[in-house]
């Protein structure tokens, strides 16, 4: 029933679903059982301290955009024409359609040509990973996760043992904070609040460490505005100044580290320079940075995602975590670094992942990869079948992957069944057969932890489901029913599985932790500052990284911490270093429907140094081409003197169809894995330009 429209609107707790770091706490105006409108940050929690970015606080444009799918779909016209090529089906007939495609895929080939696909639309462990659930229960193709976070995390545990740091409300208590790899002014909004406190308070210092200048540069400052790519070499520079200046903590090294004489070699030839010539910055900026961070206890690195996008993006950021052990800033209060907290939860999955039943013996594909698989790259499919049939939740492949090219001629396969359940129309539910409409997290319950605060928090749905659009859960469970598919966790609502997985991991229950809107799953202050050891056997932070522990290709990683120059460098052939950096108002292909951010982002353009545009003969709102062996697309040119003349800057993820040619940024982007287990390297890419 309606609620009382004279009364206020009442106010909903919830968490944003969406893939950032934040996982902000949310105050959700509630106008009625099937309508919201604004919403904030939670002003009670101290991470998010009622500070949410623009994008979410409109969230009303995306959750009653009229775009929004309402029933379920099948295809009966051209892949990828759009909305008029499907027809509407019940429900009962849509489910059956895709157990039956994905039962025929497995009884030509094998229960291996089915492969679940998944990724971060919503960050819900319910809504997102109930789909390896069903994987295992059938024994389709595994999924290597590799799109956002493995080779951040890969670099960071080779070093510090475990996914956690210093926690990030810490920064308030800091002299120096060093936003490295990341811009979260665009990206992760809450981050500057916690610094423009430290500023406020204690008069810190911001330096940023990005190849362009922006957002977050421009309220730096410093900025080092270095080369895609050489982090490594950078950081290299600085611990080698910090030696020979006298600003080490030794005691603390020989105490915390595996230091040793070799290290001690290495980094005296990494002067700055040597640096110098790999990054672009010179030798002065290099010592001044240097000297800053040495001469500063209390200093606090945030480590971000940018610089691991890269081959050499793990060793990189091993380089970068080395810092703090040098300087014994890991011992100060709002000293130290964090990339993330996942490793603090500690949360047992085995009911909703359902891996009491997962075989080790099953393949596992590279979601990165996706191109080349459908495109039957042996390297990826080994002695199995190829995948013909795809069963896709809370990712658009088509846009958001590497070599989309490969992506796209994959999708279009006569012999490949898909389906994919989503909110929209999005160019990947367009090559689909079957398209189911979902709910999104205003819709649902569910669960949700972070990797930027140590918050876990328990949602309930605050409005109805849109029409006849269905959970994840929801629909994982039917299709399991109807595929023969058994484990317990297919008969549980969303919110048992939830409190029986918090009292499994030894947590207060679901309503507990709802009722007080979220739990602090922080460790103590000597653990989150490994101040009782590293994560390591040995309890010791590792300057050494035994990269074999970490992957495969552990054979492509350098024996010392630093540069590495295993990465797409800029030839005669390919003069210019692209990024593909995360645009303010999207957030990877969300959001790109909403009425405010197209507003806000109006086109795709290619960010140029004026030098660099002059000697290629184009102006301001001119069009460039831009190319490597991959493929070649157009685009509007925007002069930007904050990089250097041999970068560009493509923020992103626009639909390939606002190209104008129909083909995406992604396009370009290799699909090599970043080693040294895998990784997907969106900034790390050589192109040439010419004038379109």
């Amino acid at each position: 029933m309606p609620l009382d429209a004279s009364q206020a609107p009442q106010i909903f707790h919830s968490t944003c679903p969406h893939d950032c770091p934040s996982v902000c706490a949310l105050e959700v105006e509630k106008l009625s059982d099937t309508q919201i409108g604004k919403v904030r940050g939670a002003r009670g929690n101290d991470y998010t301290a009622g500070v949410v970015c623009a994008k979410v606080a409109r969230y009303a444009e995306r959750v009653h955009h009229p775009d929004r799918l309402t029933q379920p779909l099948r295809r009966v016209g051209p892949k990828g024409e759009g909305i008029s090529a499907f027809e509407p089906i019940s429900w009962e007939a849509a489910l059956d359609t895709v157990a039956e495609g994905l039962l025929k895929a497995e009884q030509r080939h094998g229960s291996e040509a089915v492969w679940p696909y998944y990724y971060a639309g919503t960050m819900g462990l319910v809504q997102r990973d109930g789909i390896e659930r069903l994987r295992h229960a059938k024994r389709y193709s595994g999924q290597h996760s590799t799109i956002c976070t493995k080779l951040v995390a890969t670099g960071w545990n080779a070093a510090c043992g475990v996914r956690r740091g210093v926690d990030a409300r810490e920064m308030t208590e800091s002299d120096l904070i060093v936003v490295w790899g990341g811009n979260p002014v665009s990206t992760q909004v809450n981050v500057m609040t916690h610094i423009a406190r430290a500023r406020k308070a204690r008069g810190a210092k911001l330096v940023v460490v990005d190849p362009y200048h922006t957002g977050t540069a421009e309220q730096a400052d410093l900025h080092l505005a270095l080369k895609p790519g050489t982090d490594g070499a950078l950081a290299a520079a600085v611990i080698s100044v910090l030696l020979t200046e006298g600003y080490t903590d030794r005691a603390y090294m020989a105490a915390y580290s595996d230091w040793d004489a070799e290290l001690e070699a290495h980094f005296a030839a990494c002067t700055p320079d040597w640096a110098a010539g790999i990054t672009g910055l010179s030798a002065q900026q290099i010592r001044d940075f240097a000297r800053l961070y040495g001469a500063t206890k209390r200093s606090y690195i945030r480590v971000g995602y940018g610089f691991s996008r890269a081959r050499n993006g793990a060793s990189s950021v091993h380089a970068v975590a080395c810092l703090p052990t040098v300087t014994g800033a890991w011992q100060h209060r709002g000293g130290g670094a964090m990339q993330g907290q996942s490793s603090i939860y500690g949360l047992d999955a085995t009911l909703i992942e359902g891996l009491d039943v997962r075989d080790g013996s099953i393949r596992m594909l590279d979601q990165s990869r996706i191109g080349p698989i459908l495109t039957g790259d042996r390297r990826d499919l080994g002695d199995g079948p190829p995948v013909t049939a795809l069963f896709i939740q809370n990712t658009n492949p088509m846009v958001v992957c590497p070599e989309s090219g490969k992506v796209a001629q994959g999708f279009a396969r006569d012999d490949l069944f898909t389906c994919v359940h989503e909110q929209f129309m999005t160019e990947t539910a367009a090559m689909a057969d079957v398209v189911l409409p979902a709910t999104t997290f205003l819709e649902h319950d569910d669960v949700y932890v972070a990797s930027a605060h140590t918050y876990l928090q328990v949602t309930k749905s605050v409005i109805e489901p849109l029409a006849a659009c269905r959970s994840n859960h929801e629909v994982i469970c039917a299709l399991a029913r109807r595929l023969g598919a058994e484990h317990r966790g297919f008969t549980l609502s969303a919110w048992e599985l939830i409190d029986e997985m918090l009292k499994t991991s030894g947590l207060p229950d679901a309503e507990t932790i709802h009722a007080a809107h979220w739990h602090d799953c922080t460790l103590s202050y000597e653990e989150m500052h490994f101040l009782n050891g590293f994560g390591h056997e040995d309890r010791r932070f590792h300057f050494k990284a035994d990269w074999a522990a970490y992957g495969p290709d552990f054979a492509a990683m350098p024996s010392m911490p630093g540069h590495s120059e295993a990465y797409d460098r800029a030839t005669a052939r390919h003069p210019f270093r692209l990024v593909a950096a995360p645009a303010r108002s999207f957030l990877n292909t969300s959001f790109t429907e909403t009425p405010g951010s197209q507003k806000r982002e109006d086109r795709p353009t290619i960010l140029i140094h004026p030098a660099a545009a002059k000697a290629l003969g184009v102006e301001d709102g001119g069009r460039l081409r831009i190319g490597n062996d991959l493929g070649s697309l157009v685009i509007a040119v925007e002069l930007f003197d904050g990089l250097q003349p041999d970068v560009v800057v493509v923020e992103s993820i626009w639909p390939n169809s606002a190209f104008e040619e129909g083909k995406g940024i992604n396009l370009l982007i290799s699909a090599d894995p970043g080693p040294p287990a895998g990784g997907a390297v969106f900034h790390d890419t050589a192109v040439w330009l010419k004038p379109a």
